[in-house]
């Protein structure tokens, strides 16, 4: 009877923690490995990735809101979070070109955004302290929790969104080679540069739904990819999301076992990673350039 009653306990771990867990770990590290390198592409910013320009922020508060003031619409949060998304992505994109849209300029009104979604976000936590959020593992991002209700809808879309961008793969390397290039080889520069902005705002807003606000995975595993398979998005892409899933899941593990038997939120191991890895982006002279 026991040994019964410890398969069955292993079984549960298994299809009710550690599959979940696995599972949300891939599709968040595919989604805003995704998502960064296609912001790095389209804007031709080296430092553009979903936390840095305000995307994971937009995407948080608008879960947020969901679980603050309409908590019987949880199932509406993957729904919310890629809306914030769109929306934080258009208005950094809106400042910067108000202001002249020049690369550092992007990340400049992505900081000032992010911030100040984030100050939002912080004030209606403070004022809600019931919200059905775990506040410290969602504003750092984390995986502990997850269940198969909170990844199936929102990695639907993850799933749509990877293949769409795929398909348009080719137009991505055409606009890469700057507006006028593009325009004179007849590419719709306006739809595609929309269409792309829209992909990775929905991806990383579905990531942000169920895993949080973790950051820089969308910075630092597109530059790996690069200096791996070189600047053609149709091999960078499906690289990039490998690649960041194989980190989200090795990040998690880590969570996990540094600090046994107490565990950290994941974010907190990429933090320690992507911070060294954005000040050496800024050191290295670049500015904001991604092509030489």
């Amino acid at each position: 009877m026991k040994q019964g009653d410890n398969t069955l306990k292993t079984y549960i771990i298994i299809m009710f923690v550690r599959i979940p867990r696995t599972l949300a770990a891939v599709l968040a590290g595919c989604a805003l490995s995704f998502s960064g390198a296609m912001l790095q592409s389209v804007l031709n910013n080296s430092l553009a990735s979903p936390n840095v320009i305000g995307v994971n922020s937009g995407a948080g508060l608008f879960a947020v809101l969901i679980a603050a003031f309409f908590p019987a619409s949880l199932h509406f949060t993957t729904v919310a979070a890629f809306t914030g998304a769109i929306l934080a992505v258009f208005l950094v994109y809106f400042i910067a070109q108000k202001t002249g849209a020049s690369r550092m300029t992007i990340v400049l009104s992505g900081v000032a955004v992010s911030s100040f979604i984030g100050a939002i976000t912080d004030t209606i936590l403070t004022l809600k302290p019931d919200t059905v959020f775990a506040r410290t593992t969602f504003l750092i991002g984390g995986f502990s929790g997850i269940t198969m209700e909170k990844i199936s809808f929102a990695g639907l879309f993850i799933v749509l969104a990877f293949f769409i961008a795929l398909i348009i793969s080719y137009d991505m390397n055409i606009l890469a080679l700057g507006d006028e290039s593009a325009k004179s080889l007849g590419l719709n520069i306006v739809r595609v540069r929309f269409m792309c902005l829209i992909l990775a705002a929905v991806l990383a807003g579905c990531a942000v739904s169920f895993a949080g606000q973790i950051g820089f995975i969308g910075l630092i595993v597109p530059h790996v990819s690069r200096f791996l398979v070189g600047y053609d998005n149709r091999i960078l892409l499906p690289v990039s999301a490998l690649l960041g899933s194989i980190f989200s899941l090795i990040c998690d593990l880590l969570a996990r076992v540094l600090f046994a038997p107490f565990e950290i939120p994941v974010g907190i191991i990429m933090s320690f990673l992507g911070g060294p890895f954005f000040i050496y982006l800024l050191i290295k002279g670049k500015r904001g350039q991604l092509y030489d």
